[in-house]
């Protein structure tokens, strides 16, 4: 599905607010093309965040106008497209304009949902629930399977620990590995503290760089990272966005130590 030599890079905003989109994009795109021949980019936002905490909290600005944003964004930079469904007829009308449909955490084991996602043809992202063990995402990746696409993402996104809290355990994603699938890190939800502030997740951002840095290191084939020009405004996951400009800032680390990884399992091969 993709170059194994490149380091994956999903990024974007968490939701759709508003024509800003297009800038934020654009901005992405300029950042990451030095890195041209390392970093494989694509870009996610979502059209609906449909498990809010609060029934209060912006959404986004729907499937209709979202999928058409997204289509815009595609042809303008002439980048692959994420965004994340919530039932079968949302997979259906996404993989029309979306290279990758992602599944939800939350619908990690939905089975109408993960089999409609296949059946589009579409690659799939399957975030990991923050419920489940590493070793049970064999059922949804069997799911998907069902259909006959084998073009599968499995995303770590951190396990619930108490309340309101997440942990990131490195094993996991060796334990993911070995389905033979792709995996991503997700730097930003995984350093989300769920339900916090109450009415909305809060988040602890100075762990992004140590996380993302030690999952590189796991052997993760890339990154899942949500970002925003200005994140304390951010009309969704403020508190755990990653800046534009610290995205610049921690890019080239991140570049060299995959690198590295890469080329140090060469040589164990």
């Amino acid at each position: 599905m993709f170059p194994e030599n490149k380091m994956l890079l999903i990024a974007g905003p968490c939701v759709i607010e508003d024509n800003s989109v297009f800038e934020t994009a654009r901005r992405l795109k300029e950042i990451v093309a030095p890195y041209a021949s390392s970093v494989h980019w694509i870009f996610k936002s979502s059209y609906d965040k449909a498990n809010r905490s609060s029934v209060h909290n912006y959404r986004g600005p729907g499937l209709r106008l979202g999928l058409q944003t997204l289509a815009k964004i595609k042809e303008e930079l002439d980048v692959e497209i994420l965004t994340d469904v919530h039932s079968p007829d949302e997979a259906r009308e996404a993989a029309k304009v979306c290279d990758i449909i992602q599944v939800p955490a939350f619908l990690c084991r939905q089975t109408d949902l993960l089999v409609t996602a296949g059946e589009t043809q579409a690659i799939v992202n399957i975030k990991k629930g923050q419920f489940l063990s590493p070793w049970e995402m064999q059922g949804p990746i069997d799911k998907v399977l069902s259909t006959g696409n084998n073009k599968i993402i499995l995303t770590e996104r951190g396990c619930s620990f108490g309340y309101n809290n997440l942990v990131s355990d490195m094993r996991s994603i060796e334990v993911l590995r070995r389905f033979g699938f792709p995996v991503v890190f997700d730097g930003t939800h995984s350093v989300q503290l769920p339900g916090a502030l109450h009415s909305q997740s809060g988040g602890q951002t100075e762990f992004i760089p140590v996380l993302t840095r030690s999952a590189i290191a796991a052997g993760v084939q890339g990154l899942f990272i949500e970002t925003h020009p200005n994140p304390s405004s951010a009309l969704s996951d403020a508190a755990s966005m990653l800046s534009l400009k610290d995205l610049e800032r921690l890019l080239p680390a991140w570049v060299q130590l995959f690198t590295y990884i890469q080329e140090m399992d060469a040589v164990s091969v």
